[in-house]
């Protein structure tokens, strides 16, 4: 199914999604896109559809044709302190605040979002699956992160980042207790198993 270019047709809008919420070490992501109504970007969808060359494809793609697009962070550091939901929303109003223009109307995937000044938004589940704004943003954010991802893999090798982006697969787990956390792990997280937490 096509998704939807635009919410409405008065309005400047912006789609909002963020990308490593799950994951047991590194930033959370957020990318913030304003869509050109004049350019149409082809093969816009969920970035968990999509494959990793079709989603570095699609990113040049907005990167180019986009009106304009912001991509932010939150460390791991942060996260510990703020929490990882309200993280993943300040990362969104640090890639709002890089916007060059100010959008009127903001799509935020997900059910729950901090109002970002003024502006009205509007919470879409599986938003990135129904806007092609929101989709745009997913597809940064993810490919952003992933990136940054398989540059600190280089530091420690041993998580092999640069396969599992620090999600919580089993493998990365078992590093974690084989070769302790490093620096970029989220220590708020459980980063084992229950069944290891308790020695």
């Amino acid at each position: 199914m096509a998704l939807i270019r635009f919410s409405q047709k008065e309005l400047i809008e912006a789609g909002c999604d963020e990308a490593g919420r799950g994951c047991l070490a590194g930033p959370v992501f957020a990318a913030a896109v304003i869509l050109d109504p004049t350019k149409n970007i082809k093969g816009l969808n969920d970035s968990k559809k999509l494959s990793e060359a079709k989603r570095n494809d699609l990113r040049k793609e907005i990167e180019e044709n986009a009106l304009y697009f912001a991509v932010e962070s939150l460390d791991n550091l942060e996260i510990d302190q703020y929490n990882i939901l309200k993280s993943s929303f300040m990362a969104m109003h640090r890639a709002l605040d890089k916007l060059p223009t100010k959008p009127a109307l903001l799509l935020i995937d997900g059910n729950r979002f901090i109002p970002y000044k003024d502006i009205t938004h509007r919470c879409e589940v599986k938003g990135d699956a129904k806007y092609q704004a929101i989709a745009a943003a997913s597809i940064l954010a993810k490919t952003y992160r992933d990136e940054y991802m398989e540059q600190i893999h280089h530091e420690f090798p041993v998580y092999n980042w640069v396969q599992n982006k620090a999600y919580p697969t089993q493998a990365h787990r078992d590093a974690i207790k084989k070769y302790g956390p490093c620096k970029y792990h989220r220590m708020s997280f459980r980063l084992l198993d229950e069944q290891f937490t308790l020695f």
